[in-house]
């Protein structure tokens, strides 16, 4: 019985704590959603313009298909049908259904290179495609450089997004990515901050990837071309520019897949609060050292 009385009393679970902490200014979360909008509309409409001529080449000049190192098109197969392929190089792809050859609104097999469920408009209109693009291409072009020199002058660039030395450390990289490999996210302290692979990506699609979309997009332009032809030249011709600006998409398009899935599976409702109201949640430890 004494030794009941004398026994340490156990403490009850106590539930992780959480902080709300203020991640995103104001300026950061209007300019992060106004860059989401014109990122989907010019995705769309470049496909759009994209399927007035599906290939693309190197150099200056761009009419024959033979001489295309990406090509989507559809062709008539030996029973009679016609089937949709992607032809990459040297390497041939039957992607009927999909890219090539897809239903129209009619639900009948019609040869387009992007389907009409991907482009801004879904029907075929080259003319209003491009309003589209060119509208929200110099939107996209002034809300990045609003942001661009904010982020400069607030000191946002350099402190939360440049990586220290220690971070760009292999085993330290390695790390990071081991991490996200394992779906393992950072928490308490660990998530007021960037992690070196947000660093690294952040910085390539806003300093690099996004100034070449821009960059590109002005060197097609037959305006910007008579009066900066330098830009052109640059990059190796217009047909060059062109193929640049589209590898270029093609890869923001999938660091917005990869960046929503990490929403999701961070905490969709987390994230989108600091993104809309600036708060964000990170859990921190308890007097009894658990978190």
């Amino acid at each position: 019985m004494s030794e009941l009385l004398t026994a340490p009393l156990k403490q009850p679970a106590q539930r992780p704590k959480r902080l709300l902490i203020y991640r995103h200014t104001r300026l950061t979360r209007l300019t992060h959603w106004v860059n989401a909008l014109c990122i989907a509309v010019l995705l769309m409409s470049g496909l759009q313009i994209f399927n007035a001529h599906p290939a693309l080449y190197w150099g200056e000049a761009g009419a024959d298909p033979s001489e295309a190192f990406l090509e989507l098109g559809a062709e008539e197969s030996k029973n009679g049908a016609e089937s949709g392929f992607t032809r990459l190089g040297s390497l041939t792809f039957d992607t009927t259904g999909v890219l090539g050859l897809s239903e129209n609104a009619a639900g009948e097999p019609s040869a387009r290179g992007f389907p009409a469920w991907l482009t801004l408009p879904s029907w075929r209109d080259l003319a209003l495609g491009r309003r589209w693009h060119f509208f929200f291409a110099w939107l996209f072009a002034a809300n990045l450089l609003i942001y661009l020199s904010a982020a400069l002058v607030s000191g946002h660039l350099r402190r939360d997004l440049l990586p220290g030395l220690q971070e760009l450390r292999p085993r330290a990289l390695a790390r990071d990515l081991a991490g996200h490999l394992r779906w393992s996210f950072p928490q308490g302290e660990a998530a007021r901050r960037y992690n070196p692979l947000q660093k690294l990506t952040y910085l390539a699609v806003i300093l690099v990837l996004l100034p070449l979309m821009i960059l590109t997009g002005l060197a097609m332009s037959p305006g910007m071309d008579a009066a900066l032809p330098w830009l052109t030249e640059i990059f190796g011709g217009r047909q060059s520019a062109r193929s640049i600006h589209f590898i270029s998409a093609g890869l923001i398009a999938a660091f917005v897949f990869v960046h929503l899935l990490m929403v999701l599976l961070a905490g969709p409702r987390n994230m989108l609060r600091s993104m809309i109201t600036g708060r964000f949640a990170i859990r921190i430890e308890n007097p009894h050292g658990q978190v």
